[in-house]
C-alpha cells in the first residue's frame, strides 16, 4: 500500500513592510543603546565643565541645575593666578615624555626578541611578563619606596618615569609582539642572508613596518604616566617637583575644598592628552589592531 507524504501547510510570506518595520526597530534600539551609553560616559565630563563655569553656590544648591544660569570663570583665573599650574604641567610633560621614550625603546627590543628569535623559555617568559599586570601597585609601593630611598632617588622625576615605564612595559611588549609577528618571516630571513644583523633588521625593517603599533605603545605609555597618581604622590614630596595630578590633589582639604578651582584645574590638566589623542587617533586604532590578521 503506497504511503503519501504529508504536505506542510503553506507559510504566509513575510511582507516587505513588516520586514522594514522590524529593521527600523532594530536600528532604533541600537542607536538608543549607543546614545544611552554615550550619555552615561559624557555626563561626568559635562558636570565637571558645568561646575567649573558657574558659581559654587549654584553647584551646591539642591536640586542642582543641569544648565548654567550664571557664568563665573573666576575658578580658571584662580588656577592661573594662585596655583603653579604651569610648573605642574611642565613636570607632568617631562615625566610622561621620559616614561614614553623608555617604554617605547625597551618594548620594541623586547617585542622583537619574543616575536622573531627562537630561544628556550620564550613563551614562558612572555606569560610571566604579563602576570606582572595582575599585581596591584599598592602591594609593591612600600618595598619600591624603600629601594628608592636607599638609592637616594626620591623626588626625582626621571626615576619616577622609570617606575612608570616598568609597569606599562609588559603591555607595550605584547602589543608590539603581535604587530611584529605579522611581518612575513621571509622578509626578515632575506635581510639576514644579505648580511644584516638582528639590530639592523629591527631598525631597517621591523620599525618602519610596525610604526603604527609603536605609536600606539607610545600613546599608551604617555597616558599611563600622565594620569598615574599613587607612585607620584609617594615618590615626589617636594612641591617644586609635583606633577599636575599630585598638585591638583593638594587642593582637596579636610575642612574645605574649592570645588570650582579644583575642577577648573582638572579641565586644564585634561586638555593636553585629549588634544594629543585627537591628533594621532588614527595611528592608535591601526596600531592596536596590527597583527590581528597576518598578511
Amino acid at each position: 500500500m503506497a504511503t503519501t507524504t504529508p504536505v506542510p501547510a503553506p507559510v504566509a510570506p513575510r511582507t516587505d513592510s513588516s520586514w522594514q518595520r522590524v529593521r527600523r526597530l532594530r536600528v532604533a534600539g541600537r542607536y538608543l543603546f549607543i546614545g544611552t551609553v554615550c550619555l552615561i560616559v559624557l555626563f561626568p565630563i559635562y558636570w565637571m565643565v558645568l561646575t567649573a563655569i558657574q558659581p559654587t553656590a549654584n553647584t551646591l544648591h539642591y536640586p542642582p541645575s543641569l544648565w548654567p544660569s550664571t557664568l563665573d570663570l573666576s575658578g580658571f583665573a584662580k588656577v592661573f593666578q594662585d596655583l603653579p599650574i604651569g610648573g605642574w604641567l611642565v613636570n607632568s610633560t617631562l615625566l610622561a615624555t621620559a616614561a614614553t621614550i623608555v617604554t617605547t625603546f625597551l618594548a620594541t627590543i623586547g617585542a622583537y626578541a619574543l616575536a622573531t628569535l627562537r630561544w628556550h623559555g620564550r613563551m614562558l617568559f612572555g606569560l610571566l611578563l604579563m602576570t606582572t599586570q595582575m599585581m596591584p601597585e599598592a602591594i609593591v609601593i612600600i618595598p619600591i619606596y624603600q629601594l628608592y630611598s636607599r638609592a637616594d632617588i626620591v623626588n626625582n622625576l626621571f626615576a619616577l618615569a622609570l617606575l612608570h615605564a616598568a609597569f606599562v612595559l609588559p603591555i607595550g611588549v605584547w602589543i608590539l609582539r603581535s604587530a611584529m609577528a605579522g611581518v612575513p618571516r621571509e622578509i626578515r630571513e632575506a635581510a639576514l642572508i644579505d648580511g644584516c644583523s638582528h639590530l639592523g633588521v629591527l631598525r631597517r625593517i621591523m620599525v618602519p613596518l610596525t610604526s603604527p603599533a609603536i605609536v600606539a605603545v607610545a600613546v599608551v605609555a604617555f597616558f599611563a604616566s600622565w594620569g598615574e597618581y599613587l607612585f607620584a604622590t609617594t615618590m615626589i614630596t617636594s612641591p617644586e617637583q609635583y606633577p599636575a595630578a599630585v598638585g591638583l590633589a593638594t587642593l582637596i582639604g579636610q575642612l574645605d575644598t574649592q570645588v570650582d578651582v579644583l575642577l577648573a584645574g582638572g579641565l586644564v590638566y585634561a586638555i593636553p592628552p585629549v588634544v594629543l589623542y585627537m591628533l594621532i587617533q588614527r595611528y592608535i586604532i591601526s596600531g592596536l589592531t596590527a597583527g590581528g590578521v597576518k598578511g
